[in-house]
């Protein structure tokens, strides 16, 4: 009965939102998931039983990386967003666009094994996957802080979901205890699998001579200029702007621009060279690559409310110094694997950058094996 009201009303949701999905379906930033999500276009199901996970955008596709590797299998990704598709078609050949949920008993087909990665608890998904016979499993699971509240005030909802989870594996024990709260059965801590990640270079950047470095890495809405009015740049600084979403591109280089003609700056797109003083990272999947060449990584997410931080493994792995912002509730159990994080607010950051800064490094590094062990036992 709660499936056949949950599926009605997502129809209705479905058909109240048509006018708004066809007019989003124009705009660049949603040209090919809208259509493929919402319509179905160019979005066939997987043909093959694959072992299909399930991750929202970039940065959680990224992390499947070495678990793909450590199966040495083809395998099916679905995702969400056009920068998380890009990023799994990397790793696979096999990669979708995940359909809204009425379309899910009709698009999906039997897998030996179904992954979805951290909050992404959609009913139908799981529903019809486990009434296919697939496992299920609910991988990198976690609830922040800010978002158990919400979690709870709508539990009887969660543990309806939960009843068609198999396994889950959590990121910390404050996890699994809500979680286990909510509804959830044979849940394991495992660590966050952001640990497991491969950090390779894909190019190599020449260090500009006799310059500090300092990347502003991941960048959203606000921040930039936000950080650029209380940073003193030295003259020996060049500052590297990597935004966190490419359709704000445009709109940073504006603010760059202006920025750099305001203060006398030499300024440059990334593509120009990095001898300058101001430099725009336009391009995605750069930020691996000039973490090698950095000296100090200002990990951004954090200095506005409400985004929670970002991934401080990848520049750790470099043994970066890195300044984070105190807002960062979505990465906490990251966090206490690296050693070395300076966490400030913006009003202290000059001092700070006239200190001497440690650098950072990971503290332990992340077992895969519960993970593969529990996914080849199913196709034993």
């Amino acid at each position: 009965m709660i499936a056949l009201l949950y599926y009605l009303l997502a129809v209705l949701v479905y058909i109240a939102a048509l006018p708004y999905l066809i007019f989003l379906s124009f705009k660049k930033k949603y040209k090919d998931a809208i259509p493929a999500r919402f319509f179905l276009y160019k979005n066939p199901f997987f043909k093959s039983s694959n072992i299909w996970f399930h991750a929202c955008s970039l940065g959680e596709v990224k992390s499947l990386e070495s678990v793909v590797e450590a199966l040495k299998q083809d395998v099916n990704i679905s995702v969400i967003t056009d920068t998380g598709f890009k990023e799994a078609s990397r790793l696979t050949k096999s990669v979708r666009y995940l359909p809204f949920e009425i379309f899910q008993p009709f698009w999906q087909k039997k897998s030996p094994v179904l992954v979805v990665l951290e909050a992404e608890l959609w009913y139908m998904l799981f529903l019809v996957a486990k009434r296919r016979g697939d496992k299920t499993i609910l991988l990198n699971a976690r609830i922040s802080d800010n978002s158990y509240k919400s979690y709870k005030r709508f539990a009887f909802f969660y543990k309806k979901i939960f009843e068609n989870i198999d396994e889950v594996f959590a990121q910390s024990i404050k996890d699994k205890e809500r979680l286990l709260e909510l509804g959830a059965k044979e849940v394991k801590v495992l660590g966050n699998i952001k640990n497991a990640m491969n950090f390779k270079i894909t190019k190599r950047y020449k260090k500009p001579e006799d310059r500090r470095v300092i990347i502003f890495a991941s960048t959203h809405e606000g921040e930039e200029e936000l950080i650029l009015s209380h940073l003193k740049k030295e003259k020996n600084d060049t500052l590297i702007v990597v935004p966190r979403h490419p359709e704000r591109f445009k709109k940073v280089d504006d603010l760059l621009l202006a920025y750099a003609s305001t203060n006398s700056l030499k300024y440059k797109k990334i593509d120009e060279g990095l001898e300058a003083d101001i430099i725009l990272c336009d391009k995605m999947g750069e930020l691996i690559n000039l973490y090698a060449i950095s000296d100090i990584v200002l990990l951004c997410g954090s200095f506005v409310d409400g985004i929670g931080g970002h991934n401080p493994l990848e520049p750790a792995n470099f043994n970066n110094i890195i300044i984070s912002g105190r807002y960062t509730f979505n990465q906490n159990a990251l966090f206490d694997k690296v050693e070395n994080i300076y966490v400030c607010d913006l009003k202290e950051i000059n001092t700070l950058l006239k200190e001497s800064l440690q650098k950072a490094y990971i503290k332990e590094k992340f077992d895969l094996s519960p993970l593969i062990d529990s996914i080849k036992l199913t196709q034993s």
